[in-house]
């Protein structure tokens, strides 16, 4: 159940977060002002990537695959697939979380609008680009 709730939030998180790097672009590019619902864009953003994580926490722990890492690392790192779920997706999740973390953190410290949105735009964008290239797309479309 808990490995369910962790890809169904996962479609929640990912839409949220291209939500909210497409509105930093275009509040970049269009040089519009940065208003409370740009921030409660990114606010959502944070919220729904943290919960994501600690619901991918809890999931990994208990997964075959931390199981299988535990058990034997060499044979899991050999295995292309099995890597990809116990080694490079957590370690990439995490970092984009951390990378949103940041993102949110310097965003504040900013005063003028395009440096807001610069800073989503840089942060939750290199996030993104992460998430994108470690999600296990075999297993969401299967």
């Amino acid at each position: 159940m808990l490995k369910d709730i962790h890809s169904y939030w996962a479609y929640l998180v990912l839409a949220i977060l291209i939500f909210a790097v497409v509105n930093a672009i275009i509040g970049l590019t269009q040089k519009k002002q940065f208003t409370d619902k740009d921030l409660r864009i990114g606010l959502f953003t944070l919220i729904l990537s943290h919960i994501q994580l600690l619901i991918g926490l809890a999931w990994y722990f208990m997964s075959p695959w931390y199981k299988a890492l535990k058990a034997n690392g060499s044979e899991v790192m050999a295995d292309k697939g099995t890597r990809l779920l116990a080694v490079e997706h957590p370690i990439m999740m995490i970092l984009a979380i951390v990378l949103i973390t940041i993102g949110w953190s310097k965003h504040k410290k900013k005063t003028d609008s395009s440096a807001k949105f610069k800073t989503f735009a840089i942060f939750y964008g290199l996030a993104l680009l992460l998430i994108l290239s470690r999600i296990p797309w075999g297993n969401w479309f299967s």
